[in-house]
């Protein structure tokens, strides 16, 4: 079975229109960040949002790592789904769950070493799905998504492999390198920013040629 394509950094309705006219299953919404590209402000991830049909899933990304200010986070903009970018200060999922009951909860694990695998599979019985991506949260400045790199794709196959849950790839996917991806990780979907951009707007062009790629039409 093909993973389904999520289509990140959406800064627009437009932008959310042309990915999701392109066969994407959901899209990106980026919530304040200490660094990477994509981040728009809560008023407009709520307007996208509420354009978006219900078949398509909205994803807000948010650093918060606190359960209540996640929570808040999610109030203000009404998304689908949240994707936690960095690991929970409290690691109280279920906090989030009582008072999010219908909103899919998805953990972004930074894949770096072995103890990113043992990150992942302790933390996925907690939520809907995981998202494997190629940020640091080690750094001063933590790297959170939106580095455009690869990262060591024989991990995230060790993940997916034992993972309860559907797993998102992500970090520096394109056309060029997608096939690869999904024949060495098997991921359920794929999520990508930079690979379907030109000087940071998205490329009807290269949305057509990624989606090309991964399906074969």
């Amino acid at each position: 079975m093909k993973p389904i394509v999520k289509v990140c950094c959406i800064s627009s309705e437009a932008e959310a229109a042309m990915a999701i006219g392109a066969g994407a299953a959901a899209i990106g919404l980026v919530g304040n960040m200490p660094s990477g590209p994509g981040v728009i402000t809560d008023e407009l991830i709520a307007a996208i949002a509420r354009t978006v049909p219900a078949n398509i899933a909205t994803f807000l990304l948010t650093s918060e790592t606190k359960p209540s200010d996640i929570v808040r986070h999610h109030t203000r903009v009404q998304t689908s789904t949240i994707q936690m970018v960095d690991a929970l200060a409290e690691g109280q999922y279920k906090a989030i769950r009582k008072q999010l009951p219908g909103v899919q909860l998805v953990q972004v694990i930074h894949v770096i070493d072995e103890a990113s695998v043992d990150e992942a599979l302790s933390l996925a019985s907690e939520v809907d799905a995981l998202l494997l991506d190629s940020g640091n949260p080690r750094l001063a400045v933590k790297e959170l998504g939106g580095t455009g790199r690869v990262h060591n794709w024989t991990l995230s196959r060790k993940i997916v492999e034992q993972s309860p849950v559907p797993v998102f790839l992500a970090g520096g996917l394109h056309a060029g390198n997608v096939k690869a991806a999904i024949e060495q990780v098997q991921p359920n979907g794929l999520d990508l920013c930079s690979g379907v951009r030109t000087n940071g707007q998205l490329d009807a062009k290269k949305l057509e040629a990624f989606f090309e790629s991964v399906y074969g039409r």
